[in-house]
């Protein structure tokens, strides 16, 4: 009696055990993500060796796809850049090439705007500049620019675009960037783009091939955008000889000093400062006004 006693609390307690040890083996199948059955073997294809199961598959699918997508973007910027070399008035390429190698430069903006309490602001409401939202429901520059008063910040821009013909809604909207995981370096291009005839307006600058390539050397100063290189540097060669020189001697020292004097341009709320005296702004920010000279 006393024998079979023993045997059955043993044979209870080996039992408890294998069960305590299969519950542990359970709970850290189910963490590990493997069936309680256990993995299946590695098939083997006609080659004899074990074939890639469909996780590998989809990553390497997926690696693919990354240097597929890699491969088309360098292509991509290749062409814009040989596009925007021959016809600088291609907004299209140039919009193009900026989103294609700017990342790099977009997360330093980033961190400058990250660092500055109005670049906070910007990047929290991301403003945009459309007609609708500079100029109200109407779209009128002539009351808009009556409205901001003489001598406004307001009224120069609406002034500005009047003179040559430029709408608000102009600019290229982003397409070669990851609007979601990318949104705020997406939007800092935008804003970037969005806010060029605000520095036309502010530098006195004339959207001439000259004052585009001046403005331009600003723009790398400030932002370090590649696009921005590429047009200072390769857009003289559409000027004459005589514009080249005065590009040299006294734009580009005129650019390089005013983009050092200046704040970083795009940590300015430029829409709450329409009703500003332009004259006083431009002290305020350190802004030097382009030279006007003959040649």
């Amino acid at each position: 009696m006393t024998s079979r006693l023993v045997k059955t609390v043993g044979s209870r307690r080996c039992v408890t055990g294998l069960t305590k040890v299969r519950n542990l083996t359970t709970l850290r199948e189910e963490r590990e993500g493997i069936p309680f059955y256990g993995l299946p073997r590695a098939t083997r294809n006609s080659t004899g060796y074990p074939s890639i199961g469909m996780g590998s598959q989809r990553l390497a699918g997926e690696s693919f796809s990354k240097v597929v997508g890699s491969v088309k973007r360098i292509g991509l910027a290749a062409q814009s850049a040989v596009t925007a070399l021959h016809d600088p008035t291609r907004a299209d390429a140039v919009a193009a090439l900026g989103e294609l190698t700017g990342t790099i430069s977009l997360q330093k903006m980033y961190d400058k705007m990250m660092m500055d309490k109005s670049g906070q602001i910007i990047l929290l409401e991301k403003p945009m500049v459309t007609k609708r939202t500079i100029f109200g429901e109407s779209e009128d520059l002539t009351a808009f620019s009556q409205e901001c008063g003489a001598g406004s910040f307001g009224e120069a821009y609406a002034n500005f675009m009047l003179k040559h013909g430029f709408d608000s809604d102009e600019r290229s909207k982003i397409k070669h960037m990851d609007t979601i995981s990318q949104e705020d370096l997406s939007y800092i291009m935008l804003r970037y783009r969005q806010c060029h005839d605000f520095w036309h307006t502010l530098f006195d600058l004339p959207p001439t091939v000259l004052g585009e390539i001046s403005l331009k050397w600003i723009e790398l100063i400030q932002t370090g955008l590649p696009v921005a290189g590429l047009s200072a540097c390769f857009g003289p060669l559409q000027l004459s000889v005589e514009e080249r020189k005065a590009l040299v001697n006294v734009y580009i020292p005129w650019a390089l000093k005013s983009a050092q004097d200046a704040p970083f341009l795009l940590n300015i709320y430029y829409e709450k400062l329409f009703r500003r005296s332009i004259s006083e702004l431009r002290n305020e920010l350190n802004i030097n006004v382009a030279p006007d000279i003959n040649y």
